[in-house]
């Protein structure tokens, strides 16, 4: 169970010693997160005119983001971070420029698609090494929850932040600035981060259970929490595709990104308040909970019939954003099986990416075919199942339970 976590326990999470140098340098590789994705959308849809092209081209850099970073983490896991993230780096900026040259060249779609894939697959993964270090630098107790709340709250951010600042950069004479900020920011960040006496000193896990191809997946709590995030990243795929279609069809294009800013807004305040009287208090409770409360908000997005309302709408759904990833982030400490937090935090990005392709690729369609509110409705439904399937997976992740491998549940 996590503790209630107050601002002292932030301040003393960040003054650290050792913490300055990574969460400065993960700050910059993580803002692109979410940007990337949402940059090569827009731009692939500026240059086809068609959603339904650019949400499956997206889709694609999902998917190998989420394959890229579970790889990535368990080679974490085994040999520390900076070298990986070296490699991925270099790997990161030949593809970017691969991918826009073959969308300069008006490519085939696979082709944009199959690019877009390997870009994704080479993304430093930067959030799950930067959580990995707290588990080194503080003691188990209210500081790390609050340092695993920060890592929460960053990301979460930067899943809102990234996507609103795309929507911007889209705006610019070349519509592919977001693709290239947002890849320079993160070999920026990464090679810094992995630069770090922290990074450079943490200590490969080379013992304890490793569970074949699936890992740390192979534990029934992880798989509950895997599903908890994949709901999450479903929800949040329709309204990164909605939320512009949206603007576009109010004769409004470039609002888009503004409006996903909204998000982050109430996602920020609701989130730290929350963290410090989180409710429902059980982890196997609180993560259906929140995620059937979410799934509502975003079917409330097609209620309002106006640019304005639609705004008001997304800072109400913001709430309940950094709520379920510091939930995620917390749980881990009693899914994940010892020697894979990596790993562990690798699943958990993975299954939000995985659902964001999923809800971006669903929502391009829908919004083609039958309007935002549509999908903002199909989006609450979905959301409101996964919560179910949560409901009954749920005694996996009671307090008394040991994190273990297992083939079964």
């Amino acid at each position: 169970m996590s503790h209630s976590i107050t601002l002292a326990d932030y301040r003393a999470a960040l003054r650290t010693p050792g913490a300055t140098a990574p969460v400065l340098t993960s700050l910059l590789g993580r803002l692109p997160i979410a940007m990337i994705g949402l940059a090569l959308m827009l731009y692939v849809q500026k240059e086809t005119g068609s959603f339904a092209i650019a949400g499956l081209v997206s889709a694609g850099e999902l998917v190998g983001v989420a394959c890229g970073s579970v790889v990535q983490s368990r080679v974490i896991d085994r040999i520390g971070p900076s070298r990986p993230m070296l490699v991925m780096s270099a790997a990161l900026a030949l593809l970017t420029t691969a991918e826009i040259a073959a969308i300069e060249a008006g490519a085939p779609v696979a082709v944009l698609t199959v690019l877009g894939f390997a870009l994704g697959l080479s993304q430093p993964t930067v959030a799950p090494a930067s959580r990995a270090l707290w588990s080194q630098l503080l003691p188990a107790g209210a500081a790390r929850d609050a340092a695993y709340s920060y890592e929460a709250i960053s990301m979460e951010v930067f899943f809102i932040l990234g996507p609103g600042l795309a929507g911007l950069l889209v705006a610019l004479p070349w519509p592919g600035t977001g693709v290239v900020a947002g890849s320079a920011c993160m070999i920026i960040g990464s090679l810094g981060f992995a630069a770090t006496p922290a990074a450079r000193g943490l200590r490969p896990q080379r013992t304890g259970p490793r569970g074949g191809m699936l890992g740390a997946f192979r534990a029934p709590g992880m798989r509950t929490v895997a599903l908890a995030a994949l709901g999450f990243g479903v929800l949040i795929g329709f309204v990164e595709v909605g939320v512009p279609a949206s603007a576009v069809q109010a004769g409004a294009p470039n609002a888009g990104g503004l409006l996903l800013s909204a998000l982050s807004v109430t996602s920020v305040v609701f989130g730290v308040l929350y963290g410090m009287r989180p409710w429902p208090r059980p982890m196997h409770l609180r993560l259906p909970a929140l995620l059937l409360g979410f799934a509502g908000l975003v079917a409330l997005l097609a209620v309002p019939g106006s640019l304005w309302g639609l705004c008001l709408a997304l800072l109400l759904a913001g709430c309940l954003i950094t709520p379920q990833s510091t939930a995620h982030s917390v749980a881990l400490d009693l899914a994940a099986p010892a020697g894979t937090e990596t790993e562990a935090f690798g699943w958990v990005v993975t299954a939000v990416t995985l659902g964001s392709a999923v809800g971006q690729s669903v929502s391009g369609r829908l919004v083609e075919t039958s309007g935002p509110p549509t999908a903002f409705l199909v989006a609450g439904l979905v959301g409101a199942l996964l919560a179910g399937g949560l409901w009954l997976r749920r005694g996996t992740l009671l307090p008394t339970r040991e994190p273990a491998l297992a083939t079964t549940s």
